[in-house]
């Protein structure tokens, strides 16, 4: 373990913030090389300010550090995405482009690259997509994490390259708030329950969609890149699911813990993304090839999620996680 080297790409986001702690706590500081496009609050011993889009400096990095294992998690996201298309486009892809190039040249042992729920379109099986689902997304997100999954197929057939991947749910987590998700309500919502008592959904009361608990989403990216790599069937990206439910169910979870929590709805445009994704996922060729198996039902992430709010001081908790996205 002490010999792998690891970069992670995009380590101020939602997902990073939480990985990259417990990869140190892994691999130690030395070994874990952060990087993003802005510099974190966090003094991390191996920080690099790295845009994806400098293919150069990836190279760089990635010989001065000497890296085996690369963590590629910068992304723009869904709600984000389509207010700056090209842009999304661009970072998403190309980022990614360049990463698989980088690790190809240096002999970089293993990659994760991230997809997402946003890949499936309006064509797919609704309740317990398949994992081999047709793949036509109505967002440029959903278009440019397609692609990638398809790069890292190519990647893997023509190079030879270890790249593994899980197509994520909308991610709920204490931690750090979201940045631009279609799903980011599933955060949102603690927090303005616990500060104000109410909440003003921008999906419709019964627009279901897959969730997970954030440590279930660390736990399954870990596992999947502990795992042998012939076990690894999939080279295009696993379903993997948590618990899928509506707003209205996280609402009335709530109020068992919250009784006077109260909920409003008005749909913006991002109705329209989560009325094109599916609402639930089968992910059993994730537990039959990597034994993937989440512990956090909806009842048990909801108590998690409330109680480390409070410990965490929601009020001061939430200025903070404002400030680092």
């Amino acid at each position: 373990m002490g010999s792998e080297r690891i970069l992670i790409t995009g380590a101020n986001g939602q997902l990073g913030t939480v990985l990259t702690e417990r990869l140190i706590k892994m691999h130690g500081s030395d070994n874990v090389i952060v990087t993003d496009i802005k510099t974190p609050e966090n003094n991390y011993t191996n920080f690099e300010l790295l845009d994806v889009l400098n293919a150069v400096a990836i190279e760089e990095i990635i010989q001065k550090h000497r890296i085996t294992t690369v963590y590629h998690l910068a992304a723009i996201l869904s709600a984000t995405g389509e207010k700056i298309p090209m842009k999304c486009w661009h970072v998403n892809v190309t980022g990614y482009l360049n990463i698989l190039e980088a690790c190809r040249k240096h002999n970089v042992q293993k990659i994760f690259y991230p997809s997402t729920i946003a890949v499936f379109g309006d064509d797919a099986q609704k309740v317990k997509a398949p994992q081999d689902s047709p793949l036509n997304p109505s967002t440029v997100y959903g278009m440019s994490k397609v692609s990638g999954e398809q790069w890292s197929k190519y990647y893997f057939n023509r190079y030879g390259l270890d790249i593994r991947s899980i197509r994520y749910p909308g991610v709920i987590g204490y931690q750090s708030l979201p940045g631009g998700g279609t799903t980011d309500y599933a955060v949102e919502i603690f927090h303005e329950a616990l500060i104000h008592g109410t909440y003003t959904c921008f999906l419709s009361a019964n627009t279901g969609l897959p969730m997970i608990y954030m440590e279930d989403v660390i736990n399954a990216t870990l596992d999947i890149m502990k795992a042998d790599r012939d076990d690894i069937s999939v080279r295009s990206s696993y379903n993997i699911e948590g618990a899928s439910f509506t707003p209205a169910e996280i609402a009335s979870e709530i109020q068992k813990h919250l009784p006077q929590f109260k909920m409003q709805y008005a749909p913006d445009e991002r109705q329209a993304i989560a009325d094109s994704w599916v609402s639930s996922l089968d992910d059993s060729k994730a537990r039959e090839d990597w034994n993937w198996k989440p512990t956090f039902t909806l009842p048990e992430m909801t108590k998690d999620m409330i109680q480390n709010l409070r410990d965490l001081g929601v009020n001061e908790s939430k200025k903070k996680l404002i400030k680092e996205i």
